[in-house]
């Protein structure tokens, strides 16, 4: 099964929480402001991400979440 890893950019604080506690340093505090004039979180590194959800459980805002992504189904042609 695949997963998905999203950040609701406009959620997150910045507090860096996530960033902190990420096994394989994913995560980066973003250098651009999310609209309520916060430095939100990144993935830097997404191809190392490996979906231990550490990130969502920590995040105080829930503005990160992972989920299973259906996988397609093949031709049946």
């Amino acid at each position: 099964m695949e997963y998905k890893h999203i950040i609701d950019s406009d959620r997150c604080k910045g507090c860096g929480l996530c960033v902190d506690i990420c096994p394989k340093n994913v995560l980066e505090i973003s250098k651009q402001v999310n609209t309520k004039g916060y430095f939100p979180v990144h993935q830097a590194r997404p191809e190392d991400c490996i979906f231990c959800s550490a990130c969502c459980i920590m995040c105080p805002d829930v503005a990160i979440t992972i989920t299973a992504i259906a996988a397609e189904k093949a031709d049946q042609s």
